[in-house]
């Protein structure tokens, strides 16, 4: 089950009729986001695999996950506040278990993103579930 935060998108997505008001939305959230500190964009936050600039820096606290991240481009950075909206609070060990792919397709994303843009989403929630395995 997603964080209720991630329901509220879901429940705002289908209020959304258009695909360019469901974008412009995503863009919303990424403007909204706090920026990542500068001192935090180094290669080892870096995310390869993604066309823009993109990094994320996963924390753990008491066994609850916790991230930030930004990107250099509007619509990557509202990809990483709907990840936000995810991952952000789960136990840590819920993250593994969560399936990305079909909640994002809850969204519609994966019919109205570029095949780069589904890559770099697909190489962000990998390093996301990657930390939390490792924790």
């Amino acid at each position: 089950m997603a964080q209720a935060a991630f329901e509220e998108v879901v429940e705002d997505f289908e209020f959304l009729e258009d695909w360019e008001d469901r974008y412009r939305m995503v863009i919303e959230m990424g403007k909204a986001m706090a920026p990542l500190p500068e001192a935090l964009k180094v290669p080892a936050t870096k995310v390869e695999g993604c066309a823009s600039q993109v990094w994320l820096h996963p924390q753990i606290e008491a066994g609850v996950f916790h991230f930030e991240g930004d990107s250099d481009a509007m619509i990557v950075r509202g990809l990483i506040a709907v990840l936000h909206k995810l991952y952000d609070g789960l136990p840590v060990g819920e993250v593994s278990k969560l399936d990305a792919r079909a909640e994002l397709g809850r969204l519609g994303l994966n019919e109205h993103l570029s095949a780069q843009r589904s890559n770099g989403l697909r190489a962000m929630v990998e390093r996301i579930q990657a930390t939390a395995a490792v924790a």
